[in-house]
């Protein structure tokens, strides 16, 4: 609900509510403080849809982050994105469940391309290639690196050295950067 609280919380044994939403990410609260802006939900908020969740941090208590809900959404689904708003969050692009699934999914299927998300430097893309030559078969796959933040778009020309193409992430750029 709108202006309601609500808690990003990395304990997965919480129950998901309309007060408490369990992450997958233990690291948001180093990462925030009061009055950054986070998006829960779909990919792209405008502000007048109901499927993504725009939060302003109000306070981070240990793990937790409470937020203000600055409007009423419904979250349903198993996935959801979470944008933190010009903000560097310190993950790997590539996590050990997408090395995972590149060398088992990946070289299974012989994949051409890897779309490798939230490119945020040149090293992203380095790494993610020294993957797929270790694959051995993948070592033909091309890499095309998802801009989506701040972050990456401060990086475009490295980046673009590095990669085979690039995707613009418009919704997630939309709304890290202003108008």
């Amino acid at each position: 609900k709108a202006d309601g609280l609500v808690t990003l919380t990395p304990s997965q044994d919480q129950e998901a509510s309309s007060e408490v939403l369990p992450i997958n990410f233990d690291g948001l609260a180093k990462a925030v403080k009061k009055g950054d802006t986070i998006f829960v939900g779909q990919y792209l908020f405008t502000g007048s849809e109901t499927t993504s969740v725009w939060l302003e941090v109000e306070e981070v208590k240990g793990d937790d982050v409470i937020c203000i809900s600055r409007n009423a959404a419904t979250l349903g689904g198993p996935l959801f994105t979470l944008h933190v708003s010009q903000v560097h969050i310190d993950m790997p692009t590539l996590t050990e469940k997408d090395k995972e699934v590149i060398s088992t999914w990946g070289v299974q299927n012989k994949i051409d391309f890897l779309s490798l998300s939230y490119c945020r430097h040149a090293e992203d893309v380095r790494q993610a290639r020294e993957l797929l030559n270790s694959c051995g078969d993948l070592s033909q796959t091309q890499i095309f690196a998802k801009i989506e933040n701040e972050e990456g778009l401060t990086h475009f020309d490295e980046i673009l050295q590095e990669a085979d193409g690039i995707i613009l992430s418009r919704g997630n750029l939309g709304i890290d950067l202003p108008p």
